[in-house]
């Protein structure tokens, strides 16, 4: 009779260990996204409010995207809206939801040589750092914000290349490093640098263009393309 009811015991520990996994879900977030620190705010509340427990994975928007289309997370949270428009046009996420955004800025030494702080507009001031040959830092890494970062180069009329233009391949907070240590310019989203915490010589020098709005959006991946994503979770957490 012990011997029953130590197997009964067992078994609705293990139903209990099964509930508590099936409400884990795992979803890609941009690098920056985490570096804002949003992530140690938020995370414990969704998981007293509704129960689930997020894995994050930290990548680059590129990188995230492509988990999202091979169905290694349930969820994608980027900000790169032609990509994630694409990602759901080719059927990989059921939709795209805008939840928040914030801003990029250009930040660089505070002496700031090459006068950024002067320009009129993004282009100007990016055609001025050009001009120059003063030290950029390119994060080089297919996130959202290398991604607007190419763009906005594209937009001056430019094509960076050089000993002056560094790419480093790297998320917001280490190009931010690399940044800091070279005393160079560069683009960043504002949440990343508030919260940066190795300033060193570098301050914001040009903000406020509307070319620098940074949307973020919640993609769910869709389970007619990988049926074993947690889109029931997914779905509850949009909610």
């Amino acid at each position: 009779m012990r011997i029953i009811r130590i197997a009964l015991a067992a078994a609705i520990l293990l139903l209990n260990v099964t509930g508590a996994m099936a409400q884990e879900m795992r979803m890609a977030v941009t690098t920056s996204f985490h570096n804002s620190g949003l992530a140690e705010v938020l995370l414990p509340e969704i998981k007293n409010d509704t129960g689930i427990e997020v894995q994050l994975l930290v990548v680059g928007t590129g990188q995230a995207i492509r988990l999202g289309e091979a169905g290694d997370v349930d969820a994608i949270l980027v900000h790169a809206r032609a990509a994630e428009e694409a990602f759901v046009a080719a059927g990989f996420g059921t939709h795209r939801r805008e939840i928040m955004y914030n801003d990029f800025i250009i930040v660089g030494p505070a002496s700031d040589p090459a006068d950024v702080a002067g320009a009129v507009s993004i282009t100007e001031a990016l055609q001025r750092i050009n001009a120059a040959r003063l030290r950029f830092v390119s994060r080089g890494d297919d996130s959202g914000t290398h991604k607007k970062e190419l763009s906005l180069w594209t937009a001056a009329g430019i094509a960076p290349e050089g000993d002056w233009y560094a790419s480093v391949g790297a998320g917001m907070g280490a190009a931010l490093n690399t940044a800091s240590g070279l005393n160079a310019y560069i683009l960043s989203d504002r949440a990343s640098w508030l919260n940066f915490g190795n300033k060193g010589a570098l301050a914001i020098l040009y903000q406020g263009d509307a070319e620098l709005f940074n949307q973020y959006a919640y993609l769910p991946v869709n389970p007619a393309k990988h049926p074993y994503v947690k889109a029931d979770l997914a779905a509850q957490l949009e909610d």
